[in-house]
């Protein structure tokens, strides 16, 4: 079974995408940045996509 995410659907918020920000630009991988957000890879994949930064292919 994959991990629980307990904020599964909350918007987000301005600091977590800053974060999002400066760690897609740094070259993380989708999983770290998920894990660092404490969000699913899908609603970060979701929401670069939405701001139009591309994110590392990297395991």
């Amino acid at each position: 079974m994959g991990e629980r995410f307990e904020r599964h659907r909350q918007p987000w918020r301005q600091e977590e995408i800053q974060k999002l920000h400066m760690l897609a630009k740094k070259g993380s991988s989708l999983r770290s940045i998920a894990k660092a957000l404490t969000r699913s890879e899908e609603s970060v994949r979701d929401r670069a996509r939405a701001d139009g930064l591309s994110i590392a292919k990297l395991r």
